[in-house]
Formats: C-alpha cells, structure tokens, sequence
C-alpha cells in the first residue's frame, strides 16, 4: 500500500468535534486501501496564547531557544489528542514530535531550515498497523534542541515526509474546499477548480493572494509531490496542485490592492497577448476604463482605480468563466 501525509491545520483542531472528524478521515483512507500519516498544526489560536504566555511569564527579552521549545508544545497537544481519537475510532495510532518522526534541522530558532528526514521510525510504525500522528512545525538540531520551521512550518513538515516516504499524495485539510477561480466572498459565482499547476499557484502568491501553503507548494514543485488541497468538513474533493495542472489558459483571477489603484490578474498557462485584449475588452464592455499594467505566460495584470477593482474583478470572471 502506498502512504498518503494528511495534514490538518489549527482551525480543523479546534474543538474535540473536530478532532473526531479528523481521525475519521484519516481511519477513511486507512479503509480505501491507503497508509495515512497525519501531520498537525496547533489547535485554532493557541500558538498566540502561548506566546502572550510567554510575555507575560518571561518578560520582554525572551531566549529564542525556549520560545522554541513552548511553541513545539502545540502542535504535540493536538497530536496527542488526534491519535486518542484515532484510537476511539477504532484504529491504531501513534503520536510523535517532530524529532521522533527524524526531522533533523540546523540551529536557527524560529526558522530553522530542515536538513533531512529520517523516516525509519515512522516506516516501523506503519509497518506494525499504527497511524503516526506527527506535530508539525517542528524538528531536531545538531545539538539535540527543539526548533520551529518558521510560518507554513507545519506544512513544510508534510511535504517533507511525504517526499521521504514516496507518498503518493499529501492532502492539506483546511478550512476551505480549494482554490477557486476567484475570490467567493467578492465573486459568488467563483468556481473550485479541480486541478492547478505549482507555478500558476506561486504566481497567485506573488500577485496578493494569500497562499497559506506557500512553502510547501514551493518545496512540492521541486520534488514533483503531488498536493491536494481540500475541506477538513466536506468529504467532496478539492484542488488538484501538480507540474502539469490543468488545460492552457486562464485558470483564475486575483485582486490586490496597491495605494489608490487595484491590480487585478488573469493567472494561468501559456497566456498571450490575445488574452491580454480579452481582459481589456471585458473591461471596457463593463464601462471600466484599465489599463493593461504586464502581460507573460502565467498573468495578465491589469490596473484600475481602487474603488474599481471588485467590478473589475467580477467583469472579468463573468467574461473568462461564464
């Protein structure tokens, strides 16, 4: 049987409901005829509890090394918690932390780099029918310290064991269903797009969308580990990131702000001037004056008064995606 890494972020942990309903997707795809290992985050706002915490225990100079330590804590608690509930379920689980599960970093606390992965333990676990439930954000160093991997540490985690492991698909559960070909709350009409390549997904990024997983899909596309990114409270499937993604073309849409101007992007493959006069026309057809600000092969940006930019943004989605 081949492995799947299930990561699960703090809002899927935040209360004993969730947790349950995370243990019973990963016992899912242990019944499909899969090996899961689970990485974890914190449980939903724990982290910023831990470090007012710490401010208030430690005082304004606190040591690098056990602000380390303390934050390592979080991710081990939902561990815990989600192998009990594995085990409720009726499987076999067992929690490690970063360190048991090999992770070996060098020595910078809070952005420790890893080095390398050392998945024996957790291949023994597999093999003696256990689900490993491993706290994310977190390895080893040289000196045997605990250090943390910095923001998207726990899903810098996933990928690196998953490509450790030959897995062959790590799944981000979150609390959306994946990308859409716009922003919902502005476009209702937005679209989940079934499959989008590593690049067009580092673009959007680079654009202002907010990509949560940034460093695991940077870390995905060197490697070629395919990534699914779906709903932690929805069963239905989600978004597909692989090297290929899906057919050439515009594949979706993003806005940013910038001053008193909006940039809004057509973000895809193999793009061309031709899409460029597509998105001016959209525009113009909506009575929308923009100007085209760049155009290459994986955006189309265009540029607006600020106050324009959601029109824009709906204008363009009606005239590429219906």
């Amino acid at each position: 049987m081949k492995t799947i890494v299930i990561k699960f972020g703090g809002s899927s942990l935040a209360d004993p409901g969730k947790i349950r309903r995370a243990a019973a997707m990963v016992l899912a795809a242990r019944a499909g005829g899969r090996m899961p290992v689970a990485v974890v985050s914190a449980p939903a706002d724990s982290t910023d509890d831990l470090l007012k915490l710490a401010a208030l225990t430690g005082g304004p100079r606190i040591s690098a090394r056990e602000t380390d330590a303390l934050l390592a804590a979080g991710e081990q608690f939902s561990a815990a918690l989600l192998a009990m509930a594995i085990e409720a379920g009726g499987g076999r689980a067992v929690s490690l932390t970063g360190a048991q599960a090999g992770l070996r970093t060098n020595a910078n606390f809070s952005t420790a780099a890893v080095k390398s992965a050392d998945v024996r333990r957790l291949r023994k676990e597999l093999a003696a029918g256990r689900v490993p439930v491993v706290a994310g954000f977190q390895g080893i160093s040289p000196g045997g310290d605990i250090t943390t991997l910095g923001r998207g540490g726990s899903d810098l985690t996933a990928v690196v064991l998953a490509r450790a492991l030959s897995s062959a698909v790590c799944e981000f559960r979150t609390d959306v269903k994946g990308i859409y070909t716009a922003h919902p709350a502005i476009v209702p009409q937005a679209r989940k797009i079934k499959e989008i390549s590593y690049a067009e997904v580092i673009a959007l990024a680079g654009l202002g969308a907010e990509v949560r997983q940034l460093r695991a899909i940077t870390y995905a596309k060197r490697y070629s580990i395919p990534l699914h990114l779906r709903s932690s409270f929805h069963d239905e499937p989600g978004t597909m990131v692989t090297a290929d993604g899906g057919k050439p073309g515009v594949t979706c849409l993003s806005i940013k702000r910038e001053g008193r101007l909006a940039l809004v992007s057509a973000v895809g493959r193999g793009l061309r001037r031709v899409d460029a006069d597509k998105t001016l026309d959209a525009a113009r057809a909506a009575g929308l004056r923009a100007a085209c600000r760049s155009v290459t092969g994986r955006a189309i940006t265009l540029v607006i008064a600020a106050p324009e930019g959601e029109d824009l943004l709906r204008a363009l989605h009606t005239a590429l995606f219906g």
